[in-house]
């Protein structure tokens, strides 16, 4: 899997910290390969205290003194740059560079390349990737820590790769429903709004129509189905029961 072929590399990281929080970033996405290019201060207690339960990440992690080493057998070799510089080097942010990578096989090694706190990457290093990422980030404070960086290209990454990843209801297991279904509700709605004299079916005006725009909008699954016929035929049962 791709995922699995992606390195972070951590370029002169001045603070362990930062090393440890960017783990754990990265884990909580599912990636595991890191490595660092003479980071000043590492092993150290504070990165392992920062990576709150990445350890593993750390323990995998390997350290270069070179970042030609780091990025050594890669396909494709991305820089992040809080800074837009004048290079001939192809610019994009982390979603159009997470679509941009896609069109490597599962085999590819892939890097992405993260600079120093204060001054990022050197032109130097930046000369070994071949692209370029850009977090459009606020103009008037651009600053980004890091680890949010690092966050924030796993996080596009896990988005594009994880087909189980889905927005949606948490916690429930929808079945979803047919255009027959919501049919047989509309229907259900209007012999039920007759019956409790809110329908006039001689003047209906545009009431079903609204009704259905409402309900082909709500993305209704199975059991809220249900619970919509429940409602009718109790109120039904009202109906008859106060004639």
């Amino acid at each position: 899997m791709l995922m699995q072929k992606i390195r972070f590399v951590l370029v002169g990281t001045t603070h362990p910290g930062n090393i440890g929080a960017s783990a754990r970033a990265m884990k909580t996405m599912g990636l595991a390969s890191l490595r660092l290019v003479s980071p000043k201060i590492y092993p150290s207690a504070e990165a392992t205290a920062r990576a709150s339960g990445a350890d593993d990440v750390l323990a995998l992690a390997q350290v270069h003194d070179s970042l030609e080493d780091a990025i050594k057998g890669c396909r494709q070799v991305y820089g992040m740059s809080a800074r837009l510089r004048h290079l001939p080097v192809p610019v994009m942010n982390p979603r159009e560079a997470v679509h941009d990578l896609t069109q490597y096989d599962d085999d590819a090694e892939i890097a992405i390349v993260f600079g120093r706190e204060h001054s990022g990457l050197s032109n130097e290093e930046l000369d070994n990737c071949h692209k370029l990422i850009n977090i459009p980030a606020n103009p008037d404070y651009s600053s980004l820590n890091l680890a949010a960086a690092v966050q924030v290209m796993a996080y596009e990454l896990r988005m594009s790769f994880n087909p189980e990843v889905h927005t949606g209801r948490i916690g429930e297991q929808r079945e979803a429903i047919h255009a027959e279904d919501l049919s047989h509700l509309y229907d259900h709605f209007e012999r039920s709004l007759t019956a409790i004299g809110f329908l006039d079916p001689e003047n209906p005006r545009y009431l079903m129509r609204r009704i259905r725009r409402l309900f082909n909008r709500a993305d209704l699954d199975r059991n809220e189905l249900q619970i919509l016929h429940g409602i009718l035929r109790a109120a039904e049962t009202k109906a008859r029961t106060l004639k």
